[in-house]
């Protein structure tokens, strides 16, 4: 050993080094690691998986869809958070759109987050039975917009036929847009309308920004509960209670808001 070159020598104790750390830290720790998890935290660590009858029907970390093949709401379960994970729930495809309060105005190829809101919770007010109606939103369930042009008004995202949600503005002429002209030049303008009243909870109609959130806010609960009863035929007083039983509270005592599993309240009324 003495006689090798000192490169020679250096590179031999660099790959010693390298076998021991790939044995401790690949190897070694990995399963000390795995095993340790799976002896104190076995469900936990393997997903927090929840069965039925036998097979996995989805994870309590992992929010899913509760619809049928075309995509419409089963109305006998309670309906998850809105997803923008891929096709829905998909942990592959896992992001934040980064749309923020100024993404108002819908463009050929894609809708703006205040139309997606407003569409959202039009359909949510029609599946409940309440009105769907917020802030900012059409009636037929779109961003309230105005480009306002010198001589002019366009409700920029309701294209033409439609009828303008508003017929005049400031005394100019409101029109529908129509489609391929240029409203850039025009001032935006959100208009807010008379809501007082939103009977539609944020958490019905917005995605979370990993896409796939398990829990919704108690109110969106409540407020699904007189559909899933009567389409149950159960009284409105057992399907809260199992809200109840189904509610975890705020993190330490004090950090967010108290929340409802869907998959697992869903699966409580599979079996009551």
């Amino acid at each position: 050993m003495d006689r090798m070159p000192s490169w020679v020598r250096q590179h031999i104790a660099a790959l010693r080094a390298l076998l021991v750390l790939t044995v401790v830290t690949g190897v070694i720790y990995p399963l000390l690691a795995t095993g340790v998890a799976q002896a104190l935290f076995n469900d936990k660590a393997n997903g927090s998986l929840v069965q039925k009858d036998g097979k996995v029907v989805g994870s309590a970390l992992i929010g899913q869809s509760f619809t049928d093949a075309e995509g419409n709401p089963v109305k006998k379960y309670f309906q998850s958070r809105p997803s923008a994970a891929g096709d829905g729930y998909d942990p592959t495809s896992t992001a934040a759109s980064n749309l923020g309060p100024e993404d108002i105005i819908d463009t050929p190829d894609r809708k703006s987050l205040l139309t997606q809101v407003c569409a959202r919770s039009r359909t949510v007010g029609e599946l409940e039975g309440v009105s769907g109606a917020r802030p900012y939103c059409t009636p037929d369930g779109l961003g309230a917009v105005l480009k306002v042009l010198p001589d002019r008004a366009a409700s920029v995202n309701q294209a033409c036929p439609a009828t303008p949600f508003i017929a005049t503005y400031q005394g100019l002429q409101v029109e529908c847009a129509r489609p391929g002209e240029d409203y850039s030049a025009g001032r935006t303008v959100p208009i807010r309308g008379n809501v007082t009243t939103v009977a539609v909870p944020p958490d019905a109609i917005t995605a979370s920004g990993s896409g796939l959130d398990p829990d919704i806010s108690v109110a969106y609960a409540e407020l699904q509960a007189p559909r899933v009863a009567r389409e149950r035929g159960l009284p409105l007083d057992r399907v809260k209670a199992l809200i109840a039983e189904h509610t975890t509270g705020r993190a330490l005592g004090f950090m967010g808001e108290p929340a409802v599993n869907v998959l697992e309240l869903n699966l409580a009324l599979d079996r009551s």
